[in-house]
């Protein structure tokens, strides 16, 4: 099991340059889980695809409906003090702390491509390029 944020989340369901990386993370470890946060963040992603005219309705919704199937009972909902915690320690938005969070709490990692937390997270974090390509 890992704790996936909503980049590594995105760059599995729309094509791009990231995406192999995210399916070969999917084929080392399928057991994907996330905060319900995740949800409200992907809706926005697609939201800017969607405006740029990069994807169009269709996809956008083929996108929802997949994620959403994928993740659907594997979604936690975090206490705010855990998160706090973790923004009390770190430079990280509250929205990212709640995946650190979560891996913590859950004693397993979180695979994520976010500089940040990847530079305050060190054990907790690893990226999805590294993650994808171990052994």
């Amino acid at each position: 099991m890992i704790v996936v944020d909503v980049n590594t989340i995105a760059y599995l369901w729309i094509p791009g340059e990231l995406t192999s990386f995210a399916e070969a993370a999917l084929r080392r470890d399928p057991h994907w889980v996330s905060t319900l946060l995740w949800r409200s963040e992907f809706r926005s992603v697609l939201t800017g695809y969607l405006r740029r005219g990069d994807l169009d309705t269709e996809s956008v919704t083929r996108c929802l409906e997949g994620a959403e199937a994928q993740l659907s009972g594997h979604e936690y909902l975090i206490p705010s003090t855990l998160v706090m915690e973790k923004v009390a320690t770190s430079r990280c938005s509250a929205y990212d702390c709640e995946y650190v969070a979560l891996a913590d709490d859950l004693n397993t990692t979180l695979v994520t491509s976010d500089r940040q937390i990847l530079d305050q997270f060190p054990s907790l974090a690893v990226s999805l390029s590294d993650f994808a390509e171990l052994p």
